[in-house]
C-alpha cells in the first residue's frame, strides 16, 4: 500500500476538524509530505466551483458551504446564543481597542461591565484574556479570538469598518469629548 497523497491528507484533516485550522497546525500534520500553503491553495482551487468551498478566515482554514446554496439548507442542530446589547457594545469596544481592560471598556461605555457580559463573550468564544496590563492592580486585558473573525466572516481585524465609515453611515455618533 502506497503512502497517502498529501492533498488527500489535507482534505481529510480539514473535513474532520471541528474548528478552522491554522497553516502551522496543518503543516505539523503534513510534516515533510508537502508545503501547507501550496496544498491549501491547490485544494481551494479544486473546490472553487463546488457545493463546499475552502475558505481562509483570520489565517485559519475551513470548508464552508457555498453561499449561493444557503437557501437550500436548514440548521436543525442548534441555535446560536443571542448577544445582549451590552454584550455587543462590549464586543465592539474590544474589537476596536484591543487589548483593552474592563476599566477601559467601562470608560468608553460610560457604565459598568457586568461580570456576566464578559463571561458570555468568553463562553461564546468571541473574546479571551490576553495577559495583564503593567499598571497598578495588573488588570486583565481582553482581545477578540479567531472565532470572532470566523463568526463575522472577517479575514483579519483590518476588515472591520473604519470608525469614520460608521460615523458617515450614521451608525453611531462620536461624542464631543473625543
Amino acid at each position: 500500500m502506497s503512502a497517502p497523497d498529501p492533498l488527500s491528507i489535507l482534505e481529510a484533516l480539514l473535513f474532520a476538524a471541528a474548528e478552522p485550522l491554522s497553516e502551522g497546525a496543518i503543516q505539523e500534520v503534513l510534516g515533510e509530505r508537502g508545503e501547507a500553503r501550496l496544498l491549501l491553495r491547490e485544494l481551494q482551487r479544486q473546490y472553487a466551483d463546488r457545493g463546499v468551498r475552502l475558505e481562509c478566515s483570520g489565517r485559519r482554514w475551513a470548508f464552508r458551504t457555498a453561499p449561493e446554496l444557503a437557501p437550500f439548507l436548514q440548521r436543525a442542530d442548534r441555535r446560536p446564543r443571542r448577544l445582549s446589547a451590552a454584550a455587543l457594545e462590549t464586543l465592539a469596544i474590544i474589537a476596536y481597542r484591543q487589548p483593552v481592560t474592563r476599566g477601559e471598556i467601562e470608560a468608553v461605555r460610560g457604565v459598568a461591565v457586568s461580570r456576566g457580559t464578559l463571561d458570555l463573550l468568553v463562553e461564546t468564544g468571541m473574546v479571551a484574556p490576553r495577559g495583564r496590563k503593567e499598571v497598578p492592580g495588573r488588570p486583565v486585558m481582553w482581545v477578540t479570538t479567531p472565532r470572532f473573525l470566523d463568526h463575522f466572516g472577517l479575514s483579519s481585524l483590518e476588515d472591520l469598518p473604519r470608525l469614520e465609515e460608521l460615523q458617515g453611515a450614521s451608525l453611531f455618533k462620536q461624542t464631543s469629548d473625543r
